[in-house]
């Protein structure tokens, strides 16, 4: 069975979510026997046309000169090099920038499934039509898709709910981190254990002001990390805020995973504001990396991390949480957050629910694609 996989930037990832998603997925895949391509972006790092046993198909994306623009192009350049192949599957990950163009996907000769990524409509860093175009958008991913994942319960419920449509849920993956190394921690000028933080895009939807002024109503004075880029708009206006704050420390972006991990693994409390996504990559590495969580209260987060965790809806909640929880008293909730990852969010069990899908919708569609599993 051949699979190509559409929407990402491309692998090995530098960028995000769907792409590390789709490196881990391809990997996973190969190992068990399919054929295996990726689009990539023209100017991705990587240039060659294989990557450890993974095609690449390189397509032109005119996104750092015509910035949001360049994404539709790139999606277009992408599904109209796959109406010259003769892909088993197509996995199209996200709709955003690719769903106008949904009547173009061959559907005559490949199956289309659709990782309808969360509720991208409900992003308040979008201007109000933008929004109203990614609520169409999303309803003409799931007209030109032949099957629909959904990667939260929340997510699930919704597409049955509005669209009367039956996606399989098949969450994110991650894996348990177990070689922490203190030194990562102190080179930073930290103590162990005596720090709060979040990751995260500084977005609205992601709660991180709420967050901070909730640091800013505690009695503590443990330093507070903001790990994520801030140079857009929104992560100004919060350096401007809290500037005369000096335990909330904006670190930027941290894109080694083995310094984020160690940062994670060392934390008092990590708090997770994120309110319109599903399975987040983030909080998923937050579990693995044993680190005590305080979750958004919603559904999303919730059908993840269940009892173990904390939760906040305003700012005296978190204000509340920093003073008076210790990660050090809360092995419970960590040790059963690792068990979930290790079982039920672990790559290889990632992977497979993909294969089973895929042999699934190819016995589906009616078309002789591979032998009925044993």
């Amino acid at each position: 069975m051949h699979i190509a996989i559409i929407g990402t930037r491309g692998i090995p990832n530098n960028y995000g979510g769907f792409e590390q998603f789709a490196q881990y997925l391809s990997l996973g895949l190969v190992e068990r026997g399919f054929q295996v391509t990726v689009y990539n972006s023209h100017n991705h790092p990587y240039q060659k046309s294989e990557w450890n046993g993974v095609e690449i198909v390189h397509c032109n994306n005119p996104e750092d000169k015509l910035s949001s623009a360049g994404q539709f192009i790139y999606d277009f350049n992408c599904i109209m090099d796959t109406r010259k192949k003769n892909y088993d599957i197509i996995l199209q990950l996200g709709y955003t920038s690719s769903s106008i163009w949904g009547k173009f996907l061959p559907r005559h000769k490949s199956i289309i499934t659709t990782n309808m990524d969360g509720f991208e409509w409900k992003r308040t860093k979008f201007s109000r039509p933008v929004r109203t175009f990614l609520k169409f958008a999303e309803r003409l991913a799931v007209w030109n898709s032949d099957y629909l994942i959904a990667d939260s319960i929340g997510m699930q419920q919704y597409l049955i709910k509005k669209y009367n449509k039956n996606p399989v849920y098949i969450p994110y993956g991650a894996e348990v981190f177990d070689a922490p190394n203190v030194e990562d921690v102190k080179t930073t000028g930290l103590e162990p254990y005596n720090y709060d933080m979040l990751v995260a895009r500084l977005e609205p939807e992601n709660s991180i002001e709420v967050i901070l002024d909730g640091v800013v109503k505690s009695a503590s004075t443990r330093p507070f990390l903001v790990i994520g880029k801030y140079t857009n708009e929104y992560g100004q206006y919060l350096m401007k805020k809290f500037k005369d704050w000096t335990s909330i420390k904006f670190m930027g972006g941290i894109y080694d995973i083995s310094k984020l991990n160690n940062l994670r693994y060392y934390s008092n409390v990590y708090f997770h504001g994120h309110t319109v996504g599903g399975t987040n990559p983030s909080l998923l590495e937050a579990m693995a990396s044993h680190a005590l969580v305080s979750a958004n209260d919603n559904i999303f987060n919730r059908s993840i991390l269940g009892d173990d965790a904390y939760y906040f809806n305003s700012s005296t909640d978190v204000a509340t949480q920093i003073e008076k929880l210790s990660k050090l008293k809360a092995d419970d909730k960590i040790e059963n957050n690792t068990t979930k990852i290790a079982h039920q969010y672990s790559w290889p069990r990632i992977v497979d629910q993909y294969v089973e899908h895929f042999y699934y919708i190819a016995r589906d569609s009616g078309k002789t694609l591979v032998p009925n599993l044993t």
